[in-house]
């Protein structure tokens, strides 16, 4: 959530910024929350006179009564009916616009960047980096829903008969292939300095609202009503909010946390090949990786983190290319997003695999997570995230890019995790 006192000091800039998200025309928002704050102002300030005076008032009545003037304490106790009545009026007012300008706020997403490129999708988005040749694969080459047909590995009709569709059962090597790749994520992050989680499945609204995912995408979550629980889109969700409503020391940042779990997204409105097989589904595995910085230093732990997941598409032989998301294809509280994306062979397309993004003072103002220097007052520290990696497309890619005709190849990174160097 972006700050009041930010907009005041960075009206134009913050309008400027914000049109480079598909040219959203903030202005009329902006403008409504600073007046909305100027009348908040106000109404803070007769509020803090009124209560001002009523505190003189007490003393008075108390010095009247010790001299005897009870007549002259009881016109000032009058007095003090009055000003609570209007003190009840002024509060009721202060919340009413402190509610105002919340609900705007909340409506608002990050400022990108400023490096960060007009843009209104993904076509707009710019190649920063291209690693590895695309595979020539053999003649009878296969999409990996056949292939996961043919080696008997992914069940997608079982999934549809006991849930539906968008969740496969994993099966024989590929289960194996699913927790290997799980335990070689994590195990890749904390030889990195990340602290592993095991984190619940399931948030509260604050969480959700402290990471912005609400009231943003609340459409996209599995939602229990009876219980007012969200099952996770990402682990980012649980790991994150592990800092809500705290101050660090600055000496300890940066924090470096990462979790593995399953996710849950509903995935409305897809539709289409881009949905087929592990294209795109409503349950997957995900390997997540969280830092709180100093906000000096956050986009140098941004090319950090975008190095641990680079790093992991080499090790498992995918070509992958990393994006710079334009202001029009980012998330809600980004303000600086890489995508990394594999190369998917039988498909002939290129499929995300990661999103790796630095939030600065976005989810920290929501989540209050704060920092200390020294005698300095607490400042909002920056939030980064990564997925490292999400499993589906990675198998996706790797069955397909791997793929020869006695069967599929394991990269050697990989082969103490899974056990066995061919799926056949």
């Amino acid at each position: 959530m972006l700050q009041v006192p930010y907009l005041r000091e960075n009206t134009e800039e913050v309008i400027a910024g914000l049109s480079k998200r598909n040219n959203l025309d903030a202005r009329e928002k902006v403008l409504s929350i600073i007046a909305l704050d100027d009348e908040r102002k106000k109404n803070q300030s007769d509020l803090d006179n009124l209560l001002a005076r009523a505190n003189q008032i007490a003393r008075e009545i108390g010095d009247l009564f010790k001299n005897g003037k009870a007549a002259e304490a009881n016109v000032l106790k009058a007095e003090t009916v009055e000003i609570k009545e209007k003190t009840k009026g002024l509060e009721l007012e202060l919340e009413e616009k402190e509610t105002a300008i919340r609900e705007i706020l909340y409506t608002l997403p990050n400022v990108p960047c400023y490096m960060i490129p007009f843009g209104t999708g993904p076509d707009e988005n710019v190649i920063d980096e291209e690693h590895g040749s695309i595979p020539t694969l053999h003649e009878g080459a296969m999409p990996h829903w056949d292939l996961a047909k043919k080696y008997d590995i992914i069940d997608f009709e079982l999934g549809v008969k006991v849930t539906g569709a968008g969740f496969p059962f994993y099966k024989g090597k590929g289960a194996k292939l699913q927790r290997g790749l799980i335990n070689f994520f994590l195990e890749k992050a904390t030889n990195a300095g990340y602290t592993e989680y095991q984190a619940p499945l399931m948030v509260n609204a604050d969480s959700g609202f402290g990471t912005g995912q609400l009231p943003d995408k609340e459409g996209q979550m599995y939602y229990m009503p009876e219980d007012g629980y969200f099952m996770i889109p990402t682990a980012e969700v649980p790991i994150t909010n592990i800092f809500r409503d705290t101050i660090q020391k600055a000496e300890d940042l940066p924090i470096k946390a990462c979790g593995y779990t399953p996710c849950f997204r509903r995935e409305a409105g897809s539709y289409g090949k881009d949905v087929r097989g592990l294209n795109r589904l409503h349950q997957f595995d995900k390997v997540e990786i969280v830092q709180i910085a100093h906000p000096d230093k956050s986009y140098d732990i941004l090319e950090e983190m975008r190095n641990h997941v680079t790093d992991l598409l080499k090790d498992l032989e995918l070509p992958y290319r990393v994006l710079q998301l334009c202001g029009g294809d980012m998330g809600f509280a980004s303000a600086y997003t890489y995508d990394m994306e594999v190369y998917s062979a039988a498909q002939n397309k290129w499929l995300e695999v990661s999103s790796t993004s630095n939030f600065e003072a976005f989810q920290s103002n929501r989540l209050k997570l704060r920092f200390k220097e020294g005698d300095q007052k607490p400042r909002l520290a920056h939030t980064l995230n990564g997925s490292a990696l999400a499993l589906p497309r990675i198998v996706a890619a790797m069955l397909e890019n791997h793929q020869t005709p006695e069967g599929i190849r394991i990269p050697k990174a990989l082969l103490p995790y899974v056990g066995f160097e061919m799926i056949d």
